[in-house]
């Protein structure tokens, strides 16, 4: 790509249809680049950073009907020579990669994102919250 970077940003209430929207605005956005190639694994991995915000980061599973007090998440991508994918949210817990056991129903998101990802980490940060990233070079392309 020739040119500056392009980023497109958003935030969601962090609940758990937030995965949903962030995966619709991360498809709209690859689309719009031209990069329907990397939608489907993007929207994958963004989908299980946005349910690791929702469960581990102050988000609510249940709702109310008033959402004026639930935290928000952003969410950024980012294109230049590879696709950057940012999920910043309120937690104070880095992001940790952990072995699930067989039976456990949860616990392997950040495994997909090592799997599928270029690259991906998480920081804490001076101000408050954390960030959780990945990368994923332009010319990978989904199977399927």
């Amino acid at each position: 790509m020739s040119g500056p970077p392009q980023t497109m940003s958003t935030v969601f209430v962090a609940v758990p249809r937030a995965a949903g929207e962030a995966r619709a605005f991360t498809a709209s956005v690859l689309k719009a680049w031209d990069l329907p190639h990397l939608v489907e694994t993007a929207e994958l991995l963004v989908s299980e950073l946005i349910t690791n915000t929702v469960k581990h980061a102050g988000g609510v599973m249940e709702p109310p009907d008033d959402l004026s007090d639930i935290p928000r998440v952003i969410l950024s991508v980012s294109r230049s020579d590879a696709l950057l994918v940012e999920v910043w949210d309120a937690g104070t817990e880095p992001a940790v990669l952990r072995t699930a056991a067989a039976d456990d129903v949860d616990g392997r998101g950040l495994d997909l994102v090592d799997a599928l990802s270029k690259e991906w980490g998480g920081e804490l940060l001076e101000t408050g919250g954390k960030v959780v990233w990945f990368v994923i070079d332009l010319d990978v392309r989904d199977e399927g």
